[in-house]
């Protein structure tokens, strides 16, 4: 049995739901099993569950990992190449799978006059080979694809054709899959034209083909070439639609470190993405406590990061600009002995590697403040929204719920760090209003809340805690209601108001005196939506408890000779109306402490309701 599965339970219970790689690793520090997932949360949590049906190989995994790190992807085909390339650097002792060449495919263009573009398990001599793939559906289904969109020859035919049979075209070429070379119409200088298109399709990373064949669309439009003009149309289409940009393997980058940071109220986290010989082959994250400042933090950062450190790479790419640029680029160039060029980035092509840099950062940021990477941007969101110093780590949220003047009850929802936090809830019958009055009605709520808190003697954790921030179901008139008298008692929290619309949904958030529209900002939105779902739902199952049992209450009561204390003690055996109906009389009477005759008038008049 791992000791440690405490700690993983609950350090897995705030991952990330991307996709991306883990490493397990033992107490050593040492990676004994890496993996990849479409969702970092679900898969990491499988191997800490508590009733997990593992292989052997597995179980005996788990009993060695003492903790995990992971590596953040946009896509699970990154997360793919990334397994495949990590799993070959370290080896690790339980990962038996993608440790050699047989883990990766490549495409090849063949070397003759007339090419051919095939798949291949091992890089040929000869030719163009691109790649390496990890995944040979997806090496197969591209190939397939580039074939058919520059319409590309398949058959086993050799070109030119000597004879006149094989110079008859096959079947798809009239199927227009094929331009049908062995017609011997297509000069060896065009078919080598459109298989330089298909190699740049393929890389995805040049814009000259998509570029040249818009212009030629262009040109044959204005000739009147409609019907080529089409077709180069669709083959433009079909490469941007089939194009898949990944960063994992890249050999425009080749000795690369890309360094972004993201800070908060709970401090900051700068992560380090690593490329070697064109490869992603780590991930370093850091965490400063305390520090929610960006301004000097990169700059500091990198000089201690690089100080000591033999693998300076040539290019270092950051996300945020930093004053003493040229000064650090000296002293790593001293450092390393090779120049050192540091660019900060905020559009263009290393975006997209930036940006992975910043997920990492804000993933590892968000595991330390306990919530997950969009529980603390919608946090982040609504504390700007709001204006509040920081984000609400803990809110409360009320809502006023009633038949006319009866059954009236209030529901008190607790969110700790975005989510619900049920144990924290807490159920109000509304005492001292008797007409219907929601803004009378949420006064006594808080008033009853809050004396609670003031109270040196309350034992209650629900009402010993101060929130950071308190919704009211309701506009400003709710607000105004309340907002003044707890300032007189002392209580200094933010008051909003969630103003819904006539279809029963949030729509703004209310002040005193204004609305702040929020549906444009998609995180804090759901926040928000949810809390009111959650404040509305408990408010109208209390609402209709507390009515059920008024009106159980009643019929009891109207009874000679049982009163409220009887019908309570009735209530409190059967629960139900239906219960009491089918009771024996003898069990009635000796429950409500009345005679037998009593005991049956009551069944009787409940069987007659």
């Amino acid at each position: 049995m791992n000791e440690r599965l405490p700690y993983l339970r609950e350090k897995t219970s705030k991952l990330t739901t991307s996709p991306g790689v883990y490493k397990m690793k033992n107490a050593l520090g040492h990676i004994i099993y890496i993996g990849k997932a479409k969702n970092l949360k679900n898969r990491v949590t499988s191997y800490f569950r508590e009733s997990a049906d593992h292989t052997p190989k597995v179980a005996k995994m788990v009993e060695n990992v003492y903790d995990y790190d992971f590596i953040v992807t946009d896509t699970e085909y990154e997360a793919l190449v990334l397994e495949c390339s990590l799993i070959k650097q370290h080896k690790p002792k339980y990962n038996i799978l993608l440790k050699d060449d047989k883990g990766y495919h490549y495409i090849h263009v063949s070397d003759e006059a007339y090419p051919r573009i095939t798949t291949q398990n091992q890089p040929p001599a000869s030719g163009i080979t691109l790649g390496p793939y990890v995944s040979p559906s997806v090496t197969k289904q591209t190939v397939a694809e580039v074939n058919k969109v520059f319409m590309l020859p398949v058959c086993k035919k050799k070109f030119p054709c000597r004879t006149a049979a094989n110079k008859k075209p096959c079947l798809n070429y009239h199927i227009k899959q094929c331009m049908g070379v062995c017609r011997g119409k297509i000069s060896v200088s065009e078919y080598s034209e459109i298989i330089s298109q298909a190699v740049d399709y393929i890389k995805n990373g040049s814009k000259e083909s998509v570029e040249r064949l818009t212009e030629e669309m262009l040109c044959a439009s204005e000739n009147l070439e409609f019907e080529k003009a089409a077709k180069i149309r669709d083959r433009i289409q079909s490469i941007q639609r089939a194009a898949q940009t990944q960063k994992i393997i890249d050999a425009d980058i080749a000795f690369t470190d890309i360094i972004a940071s993201v800070c908060n109220y709970v401090g900051t986290s700068v992560s380090v993405i690593v490329y070697r010989n064109g490869k992603l082959v780590d991930k370093n994250s850091y965490f400063f406590e305390g520090i929610a400042e960006a301004d000097n933090v990169l700059e500091d950062f990198m000089v201690q990061y690089y100080s000591g450190n033999n693998d300076i790479p040539k290019n270092i790419f950051i996300a945020d600009d930093i004053p003493d640029k040229e000064i650090l680029e000296q002293l790593l160039k001293e450092q390393s002995g090779h120049t050192v060029h540091i660019m900060h980035r905020q559009k263009g092509n290393m975006m997209k590697y930036i940006m992975l840099a910043r997920n990492n950062a804000s993933e590892f940021l968000s595991l330390r403040a306990g919530r997950t990477g969009k529980e603390l941007v919608a946090l982040e969101e609504l504390s700007k929204l709001l204006g509040l110093k920081n984000p609400p780590v803990y809110i409360e949220a009320y809502d006023i719920s009633n038949l006319g003047s009866s059954a009236m009850c209030a529901s008190m929802v607790v969110f700790e760090n975005g989510r619900p936090m049920k144990k924290m809830y807490k159920k109000f019958s509304i005492k001292n209003v008797l007409i219907q009055n929601d803004y009378a009605c949420m006064h006594e709520v808080l008033e009853r809340r809050f004396r609670r808190y003031l109270d040196e003697n309350e034992t209650d954790e629900g009402f010993k805690r101060r929130p950071d921030l308190i919704f009211l179901d309701g506009g400003k008139g709710q607000v105004n209601a309340v907002e003044p008298y707890l300032r007189e008692m002392g209580i200094d929290v933010p008051v909003f108001g969630i103003v819904k619309d006539n279809k029963h949904r949030t729509r703004a958030i209310s002040t005193g005196g204004e609305e702040i529209s929020v549906s444009s900002i998609r995180n804090a939105f759901a926040l928000i939506t949810n809390i009111q779902d959650e404040m509305h739902r408990c408010a109208i199952t209390y609402q209709k408890k507390l009515h059920s049992k008024i009106t159980f209450d009643s019929r009891i009561t109207q009874v000679k000779g049982i009163g409220e204390k009887k019908a309570v003690k009735l209530m409190t055996r059967f629960k139900t109306i239906e219960a009491l109906k089918n009771a024996d009389a003898e069990e009635v009477s000796k429950i409500a402490g009345v005679n037998i005759e009593v005991a049956k008038e009551l069944l009787l008049i409940l069987n007659d309701w």
